[in-house]
């Protein structure tokens, strides 16, 4: 099933695609007597949650005809609202092996609030005194249950589905944000002793996670249509241009190795969101996502993922200034 949050009228509403165009709205009371139900819930429900969906799914596809609602009516929000948390994997993508000056042999990971989560169609709103920003195209994984501790072999069953995520990145403010410092250590020889050694980092929370920062959807397909994930083709156009040309086979771990070595420090939860990273081989013009800078480009920004469907989202740019915020 390919899986969706809309809204129509004000009315928010979980949907099922039927047929290309249209959307079947799913009522709340084939679950419970809850006046509303939103795809996180049905996640947090198990198999019985979804074997009721496919089943009214199944029989209202051809009765309920006329409760159809074309895609083109409705406002595409994120298809889970409000995941507990995005992890997002860093340089994950071979192609980036030989710019790696040293890089962990392990995946790395990050966070992203769910604040800064909109939705296919949705303008991706930007404000001048960014910087540089650019998309990033990526695999998104939706966790179907509680994850902690389990080896990849496990991970397939424990997934609810997978949806294209943009991963939009500032580069401008990760420069901002770095730090070139020591750091300080207990001396290998003597741990009474520290010793000072070099580092550099910049933090996420700004060049990652700041509004409109993540486009998730329009999409989850549920994981019995995905037969495998690790072969999947990805394409990215920025302005009509195209960036990205690629495959999550290029990827440097698999889907199951990713959120096994994350289970092992964070407990995933049902509804939460793992972005596999960065597809971003260049396209025909050999141009990459890092010359797509919506600051001088603009957008749209359009992701296709094979069987996961198209992202597409204008771009606006604010100019304005940062505000005052130091006391006076």
């Amino acid at each position: 099933m390919k899986l969706a949050t809309v809204r129509q009228n004000d009315k928010t509403m979980l949907v099922a695609q039927l047929g290309e165009g249209y959307l079947l709205p799913i009522p709340p009371d084939i679950f419970s007597d809850n006046l509303s139900i939103s795809l996180k819930t049905v996640i947090q429900g198990g198999e019985a949650s979804l074997k009721k969906l496919e089943a009214f799914v199944k029989i209202n596809a051809y009765t309920h005809k006329d409760d159809l609602i074309p895609e083109s009516e409705v406002i595409w929000l994120p298809p889970v609202v409000d995941p507990g948390k995005i992890c997002g994997v860093a340089m994950n993508n071979s192609a980036s092996n030989a710019r790696k000056i040293s890089a962990p042999n392990h995946p790395a990971f990050f966070l992203k609030p769910a604040s800064c989560l909109i939705g296919h169609g949705q303008e991706i709103s930007l404000r001048s005194y960014y910087g540089s920003v650019h998309p990033e195209p990526e695999l998104a994984v939706v966790v179907g249950k509680i994850i902690r501790d389990v080896e990849p072999e496990q991970v397939s069953s424990m997934l609810f589905g997978y949806s294209i995520f943009n991963d939009i990145t500032g580069n401008g403010m990760r420069s901002e944000d770095l730090f070139r410092y020591y750091a300080l250590y207990p001396k290998k020889d003597n741990a009474d002793e520290v010793e000072k050694v070099e580092q550099h980092l910049s933090y996420a929370a700004r060049y990652k996670g700041t509004d409109c920062f993540g486009v998730l959807g329009p999409w989850v397909v549920t994981s019995d249509e995905i037969s495998n994930p690790d072969d999947l083709s990805v394409t990215c156009t920025v302005a009509g241009e195209r960036v990205a040309d690629d495959n999550t086979k290029y990827y440097n771990y698999k889907v199951a190795e990713i959120i096994s070595f994350i289970s092992n420090f964070h407990t995933l939860h049902p509804g939460d969101i793992v972005s596999m990273g960065t597809a971003f081989k260049p396209g025909a013009t050999r141009k990459s996502i890092h010359h797509a800078n919506f600051q001088t480009v603009g957008g749209p920004v359009r992701i296709e993922i094979e069987r996961l469907g198209v992202q597409e989202n204008p771009v606006a740019v604010e100019q304005r200034d940062l505000g005052r915020w130091r006391m006076t």
